[in-house]
């Protein structure tokens, strides 16, 4: 059994520690509840992306990317990295394995999805693009994606 909470009240028969602490369901459903969220965690696939390619490839600005990021952080679904001035953003299943399979099934509905298609060709050309826009010009680009 896994503990699941709603409302910040456990509602289960049984109780199963999950790395200390408890798995909000909740909060993982409302995370996949965004478009924008959805496209930023199809962007992220399995590379680490600054936020400064969110930007570009989403056409939307920087707060608003770093609110979504820290929802998905807050939901448990992306972990950080810095690097100097830089923040890279992955990808982490949650740790609940019933979580972790929707989030495995949202992301293979993702990839088939016309709209993330794009999102990811934008950034692909992007990234590959022999000269970067300026604002771009000393990021780091996601290793899959480098030339």
């Amino acid at each position: 059994m896994v503990k699941i909470v709603f409302h910040g009240q456990a509602r289960t028969e049984k109780e199963q520690e999950m790395k200390g602490k408890e798995y909000s369901v909740e909060l993982l459903f409302k995370a996949l509840a965004d478009r924008t969220r959805l496209r930023v965690i199809n962007l992220i696939g399995n590379d680490e992306i600054c936020v400064c390619f969110f930007v570009e490839v989403l056409n939307t600005n920087q707060p608003k990317i770093s609110r979504h990021l820290a929802y998905l952080r807050r939901a448990g679904l992306v972990s950080t990295r810095r690097d100097g001035k830089w923040m890279h953003y992955r990808l982490v299943e949650p740790p609940d394995e019933h979580a972790a399979r929707i989030f495995r099934e949202v992301r293979a509905w993702l990839a088939n999805d016309p709209e993330m298609q794009r999102d990811k060709a934008r950034l692909a050309k992007l990234c590959c693009a022999p000269q970067l826009p300026l604002q771009l010009q000393r990021a780091p680009r996601p290793a899959s994606l480098s030339i």
